[in-house]
């Protein structure tokens, strides 16, 4: 070595911080769930309810506590990029081209939310949905037809459960009355 230190090359080091990171965020999600789940047990019982207030919090809690153990052997099991791998170029305009489908769901979501008074949860959250599918992913006539296949069953559905089901009042819209 002669004295001197080893330096990591840019695809190193890269790696290494982003594996830190990774392993980080895991620990902290698992932390939150952990809180979270801990204070469930605090829920106090309601006499009116067949299924407890406390059940579905838990459901979700034990649901995300299953994801971010699998997000920590994920990041602990990562062993960087693989050989010959070209680092990434730093920006600006790099960040928001690697986070560009993120900003999509972003404007998507909050056009579905404004157009909600006026929409209803049915019409919007179908065209939220299409919209978003069609941004994100093939945009010739069949990923069209898939994506409206996908945006009516799967709101369809919700809307049918929270409505009929749970009988929940979703919002109506002035545009369609349903």
């Amino acid at each position: 070595m002669n004295g001197r230190r080893l330096r990591l090359s840019e695809a190193e080091e890269s790696s290494v911080s982003r594996f830190h990171l990774d392993t980080l965020v895991a620990i902290f999600l698992l932390l939150f769930c952990g809180i979270f789940l801990t204070a469930s047990f605090s829920i106090r019982e309601t006499s009116y309810a067949s299924l407890g207030a406390e059940v579905w919090p838990r459901l979700i809690l034990i649901f995300l506590t299953l994801l971010s153990f699998g997000y920590l052997v994920q990041s602990v099991r990562h062993h960087g990029r693989p050989e010959g791998a070209v680092p990434e170029r730093r920006g600006l305009r790099q960040w928001f081209l690697r986070h560009l489908n993120a900003f999509w769901c972003f404007l998507w979501f909050g056009l579905f939310l404004l157009s909600l008074p006026h929409l209803g949860m049915l019409a919007g959250g179908v065209v939220f949905v299409y919209a978003t599918l069609t941004s994100l992913g093939r945009r010739d006539w069949y990923g069209h037809l898939v994506h409206a296949a996908i945006a009516v069953m799967s709101v369809g559905t919700m809307w049918a459960i929270f409505t009929y089901g749970l009988k929940v009042f979703l919002p109506a819209g002035t545009v369609f009355f349903f």
